[in-house]
């Protein structure tokens, strides 16, 4: 049994105040308080990146749950765990002690664990006559319990930045494609301009992100890559607006159908495969997600398009509308304390609240993940915000969310009705959020 009394380390381990701030909190427990130790396990692999730990001290820390003997932590199960290092170095298929030692130093500083050490530094266990746990020494779980909140919120935020870093990726290879097929037809129908020099700019633009890009440099990339591309496109509706006039249908009709289909783009700038993007083959040559090659121009040609644009271009996943962000939070206000800091300021804090919202109705994250295929994240994140703000009328969220997800697939669902109804009944109390 945990004593809840304050504990300095054995032998020559100073005592910080980051240990003491652990012992306090963990002492702050609720005495009915209770998390799934494989959830919590999985939150904390997802929130690593902010947390500062890394996969091997992830592994230890898996190794020393396993001795946990229930699956629920608590208070009344008590909260020690006592493995020596031989034990853990069996769990962690072989690690050397010495690196288990290192590890578990890290998890200490890092908050996840507290030491109980005994007078001699050995972790045993005192039971009583009937066999019950009296005292134990060893590594504390009570940390974790004590952040699970904050450690599934941290991988909430982790999961919303990726799915947006793969929108701004997605994004990205559209403008980059779009933009060497149009310089390729501009050439083609001999449309005066500079077209080297724009295509000049456009390598230059893709050569010059870095090979493991920040989400701000994304979206500096996205930005000035919609600019040329709608800069290309206003030349070339220049040119059929003047051909037009002219009333020559054989040049309009050159225009509306391609006479060659299988002609394969050439001006777009392939390069390496990017950290952290998912590589394909590409006729022995490795691309990002990017970067197009040969073989991704015949397949863009071939598939229909599964991804719209962003919500400042109407449209999102499979054709779906998306509505401004200040519509969406004044149609839906509940959302915004679930914001970081509670409030929410882009697209990237409404889809971590969503994330949020969606673990404290009940959807499961494939649901959600369907959803977010179907729909688009900020569409996802939209119909969340829907479904939070209409709670108390709906009595499954996750079979809600499905219905709506195959319903989306299917071209029958408008998130515009959901967002004017919401409108109108918050309209008479006079809410405003934005």
């Amino acid at each position: 049994m945990e004593t809840g009394s304050v504990t300095t380390p054995f032998g020559r381990r100073p005592m910080t105040l980051g240990m003491l701030a652990s012992q306090v909190m963990a002492g702050e427990i609720k005495p009915d308080q209770s998390v799934d130790k494989w959830k919590l396990f999985r939150a904390l692999c997802e929130a690593k990146p902010l947390l500062g730990i890394s996969d091997r001290a992830l592994a230890v820390l898996n190794a020393l749950l396993s001795f946990y003997p229930k699956n629920e932590l608590a208070q009344e199960n008590g909260l020690i765990v006592f493995p020596s290092n031989i034990q853990l170095s069996l769990r962690t298929h072989g690690m050397a002690e010495q690196t288990v030692r290192r590890h578990l130093a890290a998890l200490v500083e890092a908050g996840l664990l507290l030491r109980k050490d005994s007078p001699n530094g050995k972790r045993y266990v005192r039971r009583d006559r009937a066999g019950e746990v009296n005292e134990a020494f060893g590594f504390s779980l009570a940390p974790l319990l004590a952040r699970a909140e904050e450690i599934e919120q941290l991988a909430a935020e982790v999961m919303a930045e990726r799915l947006h870093v793969q929108r701004l990726r997605e994004r990205i290879t559209l403008c980059r494609r779009d933009i060497a097929k149009l310089i390729e037809a501009a050439i083609e129908e001999d449309v005066q301009a500079d077209w080297q020099g724009l295509h000049q700019e456009f390598r230059d633009m893709i050569e010059g992100l870095p090979r493991s890009p920040t989400t701000a440099q994304l979206e500096q990339l996205l930005d000035e890559l919609t600019m040329l591309r709608a800069d290309v496109l206003n030349r070339l509706e220049i040119r059929v607006k003047s051909t037009k006039e002219r009333g020559n249908a054989a040049y309009i009709e050159r225009h509306i159908q391609n006479s060659n289909p299988e002609s394969i783009s050439e001006l777009e700038p392939s390069f390496e495969t990017k950290q952290g993007a998912m590589p394909e083959q590409d006729n022995g040559r490795g691309t990002g997600t990017l970067g197009e090659g040969r073989s991704e121009a015949i397949r863009s040609d071939s598939q229909p398009e599964q991804r719209g644009r962003r919500p400042g271009g109407r449209e999102d996943g499979g054709g779906l509308k998306s509505f401004p962000l200040g519509l969406v939070l004044q149609a839906c206000p509940e959302i915004l304390a679930y914001g970081p800091n509670g409030e929410i300021r882009n697209w990237r804090d409404l889809m971590s609240a969503a994330v949020t919202v969606r673990s404290m109705l009940g959807v499961s994250p494939s649901a959600y993940e369907e959803a977010a295929n179907a729909m688009g994240p900020e569409n996802a994140a939209t119909v969340m915000a829907c479904i939070l703000e209409r709670g108390g009328h709906i009595n499954s969220a996750g079979g809600y969310l499905r219905d709506l997800t195959r319903r989306s697939e299917r071209g029958e669902f408008a998130i515009g009705p959901m967002l004017m109804a919401l409108l109108r009944a918050n309209a008479p109390a006079g809410r405003k959020a934005g």
